[in-house]
């Protein structure tokens, strides 16, 4: 056989029409990855619709292509190893963790990134469905995925629960202050501390205290420019820094 009969087979109609399908399977992919992506590039999140498409597709890709080991190398080779798909979307899965991992931020008693990181892996399972050909699951994952992200955090305003600040408190040199003192005062405001959330350093002779304070209900707890006032106002406290503990 010579080389222009080798290079015509990956030209095939056999081979074109494979790989047509497979662009039809990316397609799909992308067009599913980027309306889970959208959410999160309304929000101002770093990975957007390019990121989701991206990822999607790719799954779709690495899946899709263990299901045609006979057109592979353009029909050359006949004989091949048994092809596992599982391994495959092992490895895909296993890719996806570093890329999510790289989305999630701490800072404090504050994580960010934890819903973006999962939707990613979401999305990846998007573009394994469709690659091995569950078309439906696949919509409905892609569905579901953006309606929980758009619309679940309105139905958690409707349910019981209780928000919580984190507070770091900076205290003058030489000024001591009293952990049941400080439990008081939080729940005169309408808090309460969470358990071992309480952590003191000391620097150069002044101490600093950080916690998690959360409301005893949700109609409970002053305000955060509330709180800011009245340790703006204490004689002990050098420095302080309030914010929601959000994840």
């Amino acid at each position: 056989m010579s080389e222009l009969d080798l290079i015509a087979r990956y030209w095939s109609p056999r081979e074109l029409f494979t790989n047509g399908l497979i662009l039809l399977h990316l397609g799909g992919a992308l067009a599913l990855g980027l309306l889970v992506g959208y959410e999160r590039a309304y929000h101002g999140r770093a990975a957007g619709m390019r990121t989701y498409g991206l990822v999607c597709m790719a799954s779709c890709a690495l899946t899709i292509l263990a299901g045609y080991p006979d057109s592979w190398y353009g029909g050359h080779v006949s004989m091949l190893a048994p092809i596992d798909p599982t391994r495959i979307i092992q490895g895909v899965v296993t890719g996806i963790g570093f890329l999510g991992a790289g989305v999630i931020m701490r800072e404090g008693f504050n994580i960010s990134g934890l819903t973006t990181a999962a939707s990613i892996w979401a999305s990846s399972a998007i573009g394994v469905l469709i690659g091995v050909g569950f078309y439906l699951a696949a919509m409905g994952l892609a569905f579901l995925s953006a309606m929980i992200m758009i619309y679940l955090n309105r139905l958690e305003t409707f349910l019981p629960s209780r928000h919580a600040v984190a507070v770091r408190m900076r205290f003058k040199g030489g000024f001591l202050p009293r952990e049941e003192a400080i439990r008081r005062v939080a729940l005169e405001r309408g808090y309460e501390i969470a358990g071992s959330s309480l952590t003191i350093s000391s620097d150069d002779g002044r101490q600093e205290w950080r916690f998690v304070a959360l409301a005893l209900s949700r109609k409970n707890g002053a305000s955060l420019s509330t709180l800011a006032g009245e340790l703006a106002a204490f004689d002990g406290v050098e420095a302080f820094q309030l914010s929601h503990a959000r994840n």
